[in-house]
């Protein structure tokens, strides 16, 4: 039995890890969960599957305190998830937190030797190179949630280093795959937010239409697979029945299939080394065509950034992420178009003076600095 400690228990992944859990009684425990602000829906969680700990924002106690089991501990803010992700009683730590929250208690809970199943792409596009270093100095296991690095893990396992060539990224294309640059500039929050085949938050979704997730997804393999920026491929796949692929030197290439469900990587995050039933299967018939796409890059630049801030290196992947968590929310507010995200970024991280090999003050001062000066760009 594994006992699990769930940050974002709230959002589009915490529900459906719940519901992995709740399939897997025999082999699966929620241990303690983390949320920000949905009260309601957490004190659900509390009672139904008996949680011995539960965080929420320090704002949200009191009101929290009135609707959870009389046996539940409630704790609040990052204080909170540190504790509930060194907790003895925890064996692995699923992160599934949008932004940079999840960073400090992730690093935490690898000091304390627990393993991490990984959802939240910005703990390694800001801090990559500190939290690899924790997790090869401290012997625990990182297994990917996102669908796209849980498919290269899956292609890599049994491989040696030495025989890859190069990872290919598959990427739906989002929302606009099918508009013009001209089209794009005229769309709307929620015309982004329409994505053709996964069901995700709306950052995610966002981040889709722009590519910009991509963009995240490619500096995560990067420090995931310990892979250089010019063996990281992407490929337009709008089917999103291959979750990614890995070539290998003699030629050949293996990708990873199945239903468009984040149960499937979630699943085989938790049960690791374990693989088990009960999530469907593919009907290779009814899928007729698996069709691929060179992406354009003067119509979603957002590549062109990730590859940049690689070859930069240090600081410079923290900015980019800031940058477009600060110009999504402009966008969403109707403040810019959408092409205003790129421009932000962009400008964003050309003011920007790289320090290589930065501590994690320095990486949160980085993040700091690229909102405020993102802030001010339109």
């Amino acid at each position: 039995m594994k006992n699990i400690t769930l940050l974002g228990s709230t959002g589009s992944i915490g529900q459906n890890t719940l519901k992995v859990i709740e399939n897997n009684p025999d082999k699966l425990k929620l241990f303690a969960i983390a949320a920000n602000s949905n009260i309601e829906l957490l004190a659900e969680q509390a009672h139904k599957f008996k949680c011995k700990y539960v965080v929420c924002h320090e704002n949200y106690k009191k009101e929290l305190s009135a609707k959870i089991p009389s046996f539940t501990k409630i704790l609040t803010g990052i204080e909170g998830m540190i504790e509930i992700s060194t907790h003895k009683e925890a064996d692995i730590v699923l992160c599934a937190v949008v932004g940079t929250a999840g960073l400090k208690p992730v690093l935490e809970a690898i000091r304390a030797k627990k393993e991490i199943a990984l959802a939240s792409k910005e703990i390694l596009v800001m801090a990559g190179e500190i939290v690899m270093d924790e997790v090869r100095k401290n012997g625990v296991k990182m297994l990917p949630v996102d669908s796209e690095h849980n498919a290269i893990f899956q292609c890599l396992e049994g491989r040696k280093e030495t025989d890859i060539q190069k990872i290919i990224l598959t990427a739906s294309g989002g929302a606009f795959r099918k508009n013009t640059i001209q089209e794009m500039s005229e769309a709307t929050y929620k015309d982004a937010l329409a994505h053709p085949t996964w069901n995700m938050g709306p950052k995610v979704t966002l981040d889709s239409a722009t590519l910009m997730n991509k963009a995240l997804e490619i500096v995560e393999a990067h420090w995931l697979f310990n892979m250089p920026a010019e063996r990281i491929d992407v490929v337009i796949h709008p089917q999103s029945i291959i979750h990614s692929m890995v070539e290998f030197i003699d030629g050949t290439i293996l990708a990873q299939m199945s239903v468009t469900d984040m149960k499937f990587p979630i699943q085989y995050a938790l049960l690791y080394p374990e693989k088990r039933g009960g999530l469907g299967t593919l009907s290779l018939p009814k899928i007729e065509n698996l069709t691929f796409e060179t992406p354009d890059r003067k119509k979603y630049p957002s590549l062109n950034f990730a590859y940049e801030s690689i070859r930069k290196g240090g600081t410079m992947a923290a900015v980019m992420n800031a940058a477009n968590e600060v110009a999504v929310e402009k966008f969403g507010k109707g403040l810019i178009k959408l092409p205003g995200i790129w421009n932000i970024i962009e400008k964003t991280m050309s003011a920007h003076k790289t320090i290589k090999h930065p501590t994690l003050e320095q990486i949160i001062e980085a993040d700091s600095w690229a909102r405020i000066k993102a802030e001010t760009m339109c």
